[in-house]
This record gives structure tokens, sequence and C-alpha cells, in this order.
């Protein structure tokens, strides 16, 4: 039998007390060296105790070496840089700031995967703008908050040429000091990211330690030598991770502010750092003269289906302008030239601020035109349907029993928006005219009555027709249309020019004819003739009222030289 101390289990001999001998390091002893994930996660903490004995200088560039090549620093340090960056910068707080009397905040934007982009403007309730001249390579990427503005005494003073410059630079030096207190708020919170994580890295290393220590039986280590022994792994791979993050960080700030100096070098207004929002048409064409007044807008202007213009050009065919058009009733009350811009299919971006491309020709916008003509005295304006693609409504409306859906509802809404958006850039092309002539907007007519009741209230056949309820919720519409051309009118001080019409359906005591086109007519719920004159009268009472601004709900009557519609 053998005894105690042949099988190496005497007291005198306690693994966890004596020295452990040196590992065997020759081929033969290949079975007692550390395999596996434990061994790589390990790296030297069982190396270390084998190694014959060097200089301490030495021994810890060494080992510092070692830690770096190490693949648990190595993950760790991908982690910190790749992770903890732009997690830090999406959970960093902007810094709230007050410049110029206005709510501000500075920040960073949301990291992307790109190697480059812009900084970038948020505007409260608004929009998110990129500023492209301040193009930053890396993660950090300013990003300036602001709103809502504010009208106040420090707002006036940076408007102020006498005071604007102080203003100026003293916003500049308090953006540039928020910039900086987030930066270092930022960097505290990447060094307690890149701590925590190396936090938990130590405590996996240690757990795999203690693994392969379970796996040698004759060579256990207390929990105390283990941290004895692994404490200066821990301590070379800490400072390995937080000099590395500190540097990656160092530099994103480098490069954020090398992009950010360099861009507002060519910075020399405002349109230059955030972009040109307002970009008027050009002058198109040669100078016009002769022309008191203009026209422009849509086939309700051009006068769809009457008799054709003496001697039409190219654009007059292609845009359906009629001798009977609205331009040319205005000229024959007024005794003057009235020049006709208007064109069927016209709307705001593709018509009068853009080209057009109708009856086969691309047709220059109207604003372009209208800059050539000299001597402009007043300039009638008649837009609104082809932009909200009124007909499509129009048609579903008359093909169910009730069109009050709220996915409709929702694509009026997306619609009009996008018109009042549209319609407050005309309105600035058109108070910026030379010459300043009066501007008239005119509204938007109803076609219906709620009780109408008559064929083209009917509809066609197959059709369910217009009931009151479709007919109500065309009306209301079709005021909130109305509500956004004298909204924006009232705005820059332009006359409104508001049309009585008999709608179809209702007797017109006049008796002079009906002023809206039925269904039977060539181009339905258009103006006839006589509509046209009756927008005529409107507009000529507006320019005899001179260029006033009309009080709010208050718009023009009827000139006396036609009588009023019932």
């Amino acid at each position: 039998m053998t005894s105690e101390r042949d099988a190496g289990l005497s007291p005198a001999a306690d693994p966890l007390t004596e020295p452990i001998p040196p590992v065997d390091r020759t081929p033969a002893g290949e079975h007692n060296k550390p395999h596996g994930l434990g061994a790589d996660l390990l790296g030297d903490v069982a190396l270390s105790v084998d190694e014959s004995p060097q200089p301490p200088r030495r021994h810890r560039l060494r080992a510092f070496l070692r830690e770096v090549r190490s693949l648990p620093t190595v993950l760790l340090m991908v982690f910190c840089l790749l992770v903890g960056i732009p997690a830090t910068i999406g959970l960093t707080p902007a810094q709230e700031l007050t410049v110029a009397g206005q709510n501000l905040s500075v920040g960073a934007r949301v990291p992307s995967f790109s190697l480059s982009g812009p900084a970038q403007l948020v505007q409260i309730g608004n929009t998110e703008l990129d500023i492209a001249p301040l193009q930053v390579y890396g993660p950090l990427r300013p990003q300036l908050t602001l709103g809502p503005v504010q009208r106040n005494a420090a707002a006036a003073a940076a408007v102020d040429p006498a005071t604007s410059s102080q203003v100026r630079a003293a916003a500049a030096s308090t953006v540039g000091k928020g910039f900086l207190r987030w930066y270092g708020w930022a960097t505290l919170g990447l060094l307690a990211f890149t701590l925590a994580a190396t936090a938990v890295a130590a405590y996996i290393r240690i757990l795999a330690t203690l693994r392969r220590q379970s796996r040698v039986p004759d060579r256990q280590l207390t929990a105390a030598q283990i941290w004895h022994r692994g404490a200066g792994q821990i301590r070379r791979m800490t400072f390995i991770a937080v000099a590395v993050a500190m540097l990656g960080w160092a530099g994103a700030g480098t490069l954020a502010y090398t992009g950010a100096v360099k861009g507002l070098q060519s910075v020399r207004s405002l349109s230059d750092l955030v972009g040109t929002y307002h970009l008027s048409p050009s002058a198109v064409g040669p100078k016009i003269t002769g022309y008191t007044g203009a026209v422009i807008g849509d086939s309700r202007a051009a006068r769809v289906g009457g008799a054709p213009v003496t001697n039409a050009t190219e654009d007059d065919t292609a845009c359906g302008r009629s001798s009977d058009s609205l331009a040319n009733e205005i000229g024959n009350l007024q005794g003057s030239r009235v020049l006709n811009l208007a064109c069927s299919g016209a709307s705001i971006p593709r018509g009068l601020r853009g080209p057009q491309v109708q009856g086969g020709r691309t047709l220059p916008s109207q604003v372009g035109l209208l800059k050539q003509v000299e001597g402009l005295k007043y300039v009638t304006v008649v837009i609104g349907p082809n932009d909200l693609y009124w007909a499509d409504f129009l048609r579903y409306c008359y093909s169910v029993a009730n069109c009050q859906d709220n996915l409709t509802r929702g694509e009026f809404d997306y619609r009009l928006a996008a018109f009042d958006r549209d319609y407050g850039e005309l309105l600035q092309d058109l108070n910026d005219l030379p010459g300043r002539p009066q501007i008239i907007i005119m509204t938007s007519y109803d076609v219906f009555k709620p009780d109408a009741n008559c064929s083209d209230a009917k509809g066609p056949a197959g059709a369910n027709g217009l009931n009151p309820t479709n007919i109500t919720l065309l009306s209301s519409r079709n005021k909130a249309l109305n509500d956004v051309l004298v909204s924006g009118a009232q705005k820059y001080k332009f006359s409104i020019a508001s049309p009585r019409f008999a709608s179809l359906c209702a007797p017109n005591g006049d008796h002079l004819g009906a002023d809206i086109q039925g269904l039977d007519g060539t181009y339905p719920f258009h103006p006839t003739g006589i509509g046209t004159v009756r927008m005529a009268s409107a507009v000529v009472q507006v320019i005899q009222a001179g260029r006033q601004r009309p009080l709010p709900g208050v718009t023009a009557s009827p000139a006396p030289v036609l009588p009023t519609s019932s």
C-alpha cells in the first residue's frame, strides 16, 4: 500500500503554500502548458510565475508589450473605440446656452457609419439642416439646436448694425465654450465607460483563471494568490484601454475642430453656412414694355375653352390662353394692356416658380418672365387647386357615399402643408419684384351649395353623386385653401380679390348666364366667359381701392360695371 509521503499528500507539502516548481518547458513537459480559451484569457498570469528573474524595468516593458498583444486587451481596445465613443456621443446631453436672447444647445449629432459628414443645425419644430461647409471626419460632428426664436432686446441688438459685430463675436465665444464644456463632460463619460468595460474584462479574465486552475488539481492557488499575481496584468490592461480610448477621443476632437475651423474660413454669411433656402427664379427672356398689369396662374386665369387668341404664339396655344382670359377682361375694364402669363395645369413649383411642360413645350417660369416686364402697376395671382390636385378629391367624393375618411383627410392636410410652403416662397418672389407693383391674390370659389340637386351634382352615369355631406366637406377644404391664400397675402400686405359666383344648380339672378361650366362643359368647374368677367370685376375693384391692406375677413366686392350674381 502506498504511503501518504509517497503520494505527496503530507501536510508539509501543501501546494497552496509552497512555491510552485518551474514548469518543464521541454517537449516532454508540453502537457503542462496552458491550452484553450483559458490560456488566451489568462495571458501571462501563469507564465509570469515561471520565468527566471529579470531586471525590473526590462521585465515590466516585456510584460506591457505582451499585454498589448494579448487577445483580451485587443478586444477591449476595439470595444472602447467602436462602442464606447459612439455611446458617449449619443448619451452626453447637449449644453444649454443663451445667445443673443435665443435658447441654444450645443452637442454632437448621432454618429453614423460614414467616414465623414457635416455638422448639423436643428430648428425645433421646423427642420434639420446639414451645415455642408463644416465637413468633419470621424464620429464627432457638432450639432446646434435652436428655437423657438425669441423676439427681445438681445435679438434686436443682433441685427442692429451698431451692435451686431459685438453680438456675433460674443455669440461665437459662447457657442465655442459651450461645445468645450460638452466635450469635457463627454470625456468623463468615456472614461467611466472605459473603466467599467475594463472591470468587466478583468472579472472575466479572473474567472477564466479560476476555471483553468480547477483543471490542474496538483497546482491549486488561492484567490489571494491569483489576485496578487493578476493585479499587474489588470493594471496594464486598464492603462492600455484608457490610453487608447482617450487618444481616440482626442483624435475625434481634433478632427472636429479642424473640420469646423476649415469650413468656417469660407463662410461669409448665414446663407453660406446653412445654405440658401429661398432661391428666386431668374429673369427669363428680353425686357418687356407696354403693359400696365399682368396675370399669372392656372387654367382659370388662362380661361381654357374660350375663343383663341388672335395671332397666338406657340406658348399661348400650349397654355390654352383665350381671347376672353382674365388678363384681357381686366384690360378691357381698365382700358389698358394686361400681360397674360397664366397657363393651364400650372402649379407653384411647376409653372409659376419653375419651368412647366405643357402642350409638348417646356415653358419658362411665369415669375421669371414677370421680372422682365417694366412699368408694372399690378399683378394678379390665381393659384391653388392644381397644387392640391383638387380633381382627385372631387372625383373621389363623386364616387363614394361619404368621402370624409381619415386617409383622404391626411392626404389633403399633407398637400395643403406643401402648398403653404410653396406659397410662402411665391409671396417672397412677388414682394421682391422690381418696381414693387400691387399684388392681388384671388381666392378660390365654391362650385356647389350644400343643397345642390341637379345633374351636375349627381355626376355622370354610375357615380354616387355629391350629397350634402360630401359637398360640405369640399366647401370646408376650399375654405382651408382660401385661409392659406388670405393669411399669406395679409402677411405681405398684398390685396385680396374674391369673385362672387353663382354656384352650379343655383339660379342666376341677373340672367347673364352661368358663371361656372357644368359637367357638360368643355372644362367642367372652370369659369365661363361671364365668370371670367366677374373675376376681372373683383380685381378692378381692388385696383381702384389702391394698395391698401384689407381688414381681416373683408374681401373685395365686384365693381359696379357688372351686376353681382346671387
